[in-house]
């Protein structure tokens, strides 16, 4: 078995001069870095969290996370059963549940995936694979609940 590291910084830069003195006095604003990464991706929290709406927080990150590595998997599952995609784009969904004690988690995700492929008599091939992708997803097989896929794939 192979093990693969990763390393990321995060750094707060919500500071406003009175720290964390009370959970209205700071911004939830973070930089994430990672090493030899072209660009940093500036974020906050969530609105709910008093979080700034502009910037990309923890739970739009996770969602993304999910649907990239479905669609890398997706991609190399198709070159592999010689179905051309020419496009791919999936606006992918997820709900949070928010517990009384204030945590909480992701109880769902679907994701949306729109497809371009060159061969109609491809298509059902084309959409059961991502019933594959799902199997292979390093993010997904890391998900405490099912992940869910309403693919559309069209022939062009």
């Amino acid at each position: 078995m192979k093990s693969h590291q990763y390393q990321i910084k995060v750094e707060w830069t919500g500071n406003q001069g009175n720290g964390t003195q009370n959970y209205k006095s700071y911004s939830r604003d973070h930089t994430i870095y990672g090493k030899g990464k072209y660009n940093e991706i500036l974020a906050s929290s969530d609105p709910s969290f008093l979080g700034d709406a502009s910037k990309y927080n923890p739970e739009d990150l996770f969602l993304s996370s999910v649907a990239a590595c479905h669609m890398l998997w997706y991609l190399h599952l198709c070159s592999v059963h010689k179905i051309e995609v020419t496009a791919y784009s999936d606006n992918a969904t997820g709900c949070m549940e928010e517990l009384q004690n204030g945590s909480g988690r992701f109880t769902s995700v679907t994701l949306h995936p729109q497809v371009k492929i060159t061969d109609p008599q491809m298509i059902a091939k084309a959409n059961e694979l991502h019933v594959e992708a799902n199997k292979m997803c390093f993010i997904a097989n890391s998900c405490n609940f099912i992940i869910g896929h309403v693919p559309e794939t069209i022939a062009t």
